[in-house]
């Protein structure tokens, strides 16, 4: 491998010297790379911005003005010294692994990815790689998903119930991605209602031909003497909140892959929490970096001391990156909005 990187990493991000640009920065930058629209990734203040074509919607809906140019999956695009391509990392909608190729090296920054098929996300695309820049949000042994289908249908049991007993069901999921995740992956028990932030997301991706049941906005009049037994469908922020109290009897559930350890979900103060993560789990991290074929991994974000050290066992030459990529954050507004 060159003895000068293709990537290096910086206090504000992944950058490419050959190329002059920053990979989903965390602090502005003249021009900027971005994996997919999770407020962590996609930052405000960059001079330039480069996503795919699925991505960008989202992003412009987020971030308000911004000069961005879009490209499609497995384009590729010379930026100075090195060209760049964009594959599917099965994330949320849009989402992607850049790649970065100088005289035949190759790196490839993951972002943020997992590697089920959910039918709605483009599907994860293993990237052939030198040096591979992997997230490890679930990078322990106890992280272990199961089958998509399983856990919808256990969703769907638990809407089917609460409705039956005269309830709504609160299920909260990041507005981004989760949400619609749930929304297309659910059984149809009765309406389906949803936080503002919610929708306006549906409604971005509809408009790009992602396929999602029918929903209903809720707000003055819309609730649960309006809709009896619906699924309403919420930021985490809005759990336990005046906003969902307005719904009547109802039951709360949070989806996350954190669900599966049941301190978090004690100290969320929920009796319900469904195990639904945007990120692959620990076998899925280590299917994702041997399809690669690579020699070399970077973790970010998540256990990465001791998934480095696992790696390390493996045989890799591992190393841990410090970033500052973390879980989706979602506005505050969005706990009140109507």
């Amino acid at each position: 491998m060159a003895l000068n990187p293709v990537l290096v990493f910086t206090d504000r991000g992944i950058f490419c010297p050959d190329g002059g640009f920053f990979i989903d920065p965390w602090r502005p930058v003249e021009r900027a790379l971005i994996t997919h629209g999770h407020s962590d990734h996609a930052r405000w203040g960059h001079g330039q911005y480069l996503a795919t074509h699925a991505a960008l919607p989202v992003m412009r809906h987020r971030l308000g003005q911004i000069t961005a140019q879009g490209i499609g999956y497995g384009e590729r695009l010379r930026i100075g010294g090195v060209t760049v391509s964009f594959h599917p990392a099965g994330h949320i909608p849009g989402s992607a692994q850049i790649a970065v190729e100088r005289e035949g090296e190759v790196w490839v920054v993951s972002g943020d990815y997992k590697v089920e098929p959910d039918g709605l996300a483009e599907a994860f695309a293993p990237v052939r790689c030198h040096a591979f820049i992997s997230e490890c949000t679930f990078g322990l042994p106890v992280f272990r998903w199961r089958p998509q289908a399983e856990v919808m249908g256990e969703i769907t049991r638990w809407w089917a119930a609460n409705a039956a007993a005269g309830k709504v069901s609160i299920l909260g999921a990041y507005s981004l991605g989760k949400a619609q995740r749930l929304l297309a992956g659910v059984g149809a028990v009765g309406p389906i209602l949803t936080h503002g932030a919610v929708e306006e997301v549906n409604g971005i991706l509809r408009q790009q031909g992602y396929a999602l049941p029918d929903t209903i906005r809720a707000g003055v009049g819309v609730d649960g003497k309006s809709h009896p037994g619906a699924l309403v469908i919420a930021p985490p922020s809005a759990l336990g909140s005046a906003w969902a109290r307005r719904f009547g009897p109802a039951e709360e559930a949070f989806a996350s892959g954190w669900m599966a350890v049941r301190g978090i979900r004690r100290r969320r103060a929920l009796g319900t929490g469904f195990v639904v993560s945007d990120h692959a789990d620990f076998p899925g991290l280590l299917s994702a970096i041997r399809a690669t074929g690579c020699e070399r991994v970077f973790v970010t974000h998540g256990y990465t001391a001791p998934f480095r050290r696992f790696l390390a066992e493996q045989g890799y030459d591992a190393g841990i990156v410090a970033t500052e990529y973390g879980e989706e954050a979602e506005d505050a507004s969005e706990a009140v909005e109507s």
